[in-house]
């Protein structure tokens, strides 16, 4: 079937509908359609930056603002250039490589270089 997802679990592309489930054929793995779509929906989300331009994987972006680092007494500076991000899901959408470290940022506080 065309329409169903693959398995979250083992990857198989051998799924079918039961009622308001997706049972796998392969590994017997049973999960809801709603979360199905809602996972879907969340990949698909576009992330914007504090101008409201659209970001995508490895743009450049500038922090706009100084950020302390949760739990160290690093401050990440503003002005900073921030080079190859890759977007994830949740509420810190941007991940990055800095010289500081590896970091997860929210998308309000940075703008596109």
């Amino acid at each position: 079937m065309p329409n169903t997802p693959a398995c979250p679990q083992c990857g198989q592309e051998n799924t079918y509908p039961d009622g308001d489930n997706l049972v796998c054929a392969d590994c017997g793995h049973e999960w809801s359609m709603v979360e199905s779509a809602a996972a879907d929906d969340d990949t698909n989300a576009v992330v914007r930056d504090s101008n409201g331009k659209v970001l995508a994987d490895g743009d450049a972006v500038v922090l706009i603002k100084d950020l302390k680092v949760k739990g160290s007494s690093i401050t990440l500076k503003m002005g900073t250039k921030v080079k190859s991000i890759r977007l994830v899901g949740g509420d810190h959408e941007v991940d990055c490589k800095m010289d500081a470290g590896s970091f997860m940022l929210k998308a309000c506080y940075l703008r596109k270089a």
